[in-house]
């Protein structure tokens, strides 16, 4: 049953963190081998699901020590119909996956929730192609006929709400959006850009923001920018319009590379935390709106930390 559904507490004044790369760092400092960067994948197993947990601590920590909000998302980036069928999931099994990535987040909560430190449970949905390639584009309608599925596993398992994570396009932002709202779901939208601040697809933000709100009736709860680094979008930010006030959430990667540097990297790239906790607090700073901040490809509790540090300096 979920907790925060009807009323969602973000955005009401409340600085909210979430977790960094759980991909990255299940795959780079734990040394576990992710098929298809499919986190998911590990609730197979009793250790797996161990992992999973445990990666969470650290952030949890964060939350209380600082009596922040946090957003616990789940490990099902990937855990939709075509990533599941390359890794030989069943309809029946990836259903499963989607319901026990949530009830293990729902647990964590059950735990660790102080009224300090409210905790959200969020059903993350990745793009059906890869996040750094817009070429798998499709139409709106079939975006949320794609989508529906795993959102009302999501639901049915007591996610609190949907983020979809790293959309290469505008379309199936505009589909997955759709097939939330269809299942009763608030939905937040976070959209990945290039090192030119525009998405994968060459659409700028402004653009896709107000796309999607026109062809949604404003159905996003609000809007994200996920997967890219401070330097990619900032400048995109820096105007003063009302598609701005949507964006409320950014998830930083710790790197300055491009996707497609990025891509062949054979290394992790952590970047600096210090300095891009220092430029996320700068951007809350300036847009006093942002109140969920985290990381992404390369970023760790490190990362989180130092942002949380510049953000109560400031």
């Amino acid at each position: 049953m979920s907790k925060y559904r009807d009323s969602l507490p973000q955005g009401r004044g409340k600085l909210f963190i979430t977790d960094g790369g759980l991909e990255t760092t299940l795959v780079y400092h734990e040394g576990i081998d992710l098929p298809c960067f499919a986190a998911f994948d590990l609730l197979r197993s009793d250790r797996g699901r161990d992992t999973l947990t445990r990666y969470f601590d650290p952030y949890l920590a964060i939350a209380r020590r600082h009596a922040l909000g946090f957003v616990l998302e789940s490990a099902t980036w990937r855990a939709s119909q075509d990533w599941g069928q390359r890794l030989g999931y069943s309809d029946a099994a990836l259903a499963e996956a989607n319901h026990q990535a949530v009830e293990m987040l729902v647990a964590l909560r059950d735990r660790h929730e102080c009224a300090s430190a409210p905790m959200v449970v969020s059903g993350c949905v990745g793009p059906r192609g890869d996040g750094y390639d817009p070429s798998v584009r499709g139409t709106a309608a079939e975006a949320q006929a794609y989508h529906s599925t795993q959102i009302h596993a999501l639901r049915d398992a007591g996610a609190d709400m949907i983020t979809a994570l790293t959309m290469t396009h505008v379309a199936e932002a505009i589909g997955v959006t759709r097939a939330a709202t269809a299942a009763g779901m608030p939905i937040v939208v976070s959209f990945t850009t290039e090192v030119d601040g525009r998405l994968p697809s060459g659409e700028t933000l402004c653009a896709a923001v107000e796309t999607v709100d026109r062809e949604t009736c404003a159905a996003p709860v609000h809007y994200m920018i996920n997967c890219a680094h401070p330097l990619h979008f900032a400048d995109a930010l820096a105007v003063d319009a009302p598609w701005t006030r949507r964006v409320r959430g950014l998830r930083a990667n710790a790197s300055t590379l491009s996707h497609a540097e990025l891509d062949v990297m054979t290394e992790l790239d952590a970047g600096d935390p210090i300095d891009l906790g220092a430029r996320l607090a700068g951007l809350r700073r300036m847009h006093r709106h942002l109140d969920v901040l985290g990381g992404c490809c390369g970023t760790d509790h490190r990362h989180i930390a130092a942002t949380v540090e510049a953000c109560v300096a400031g």
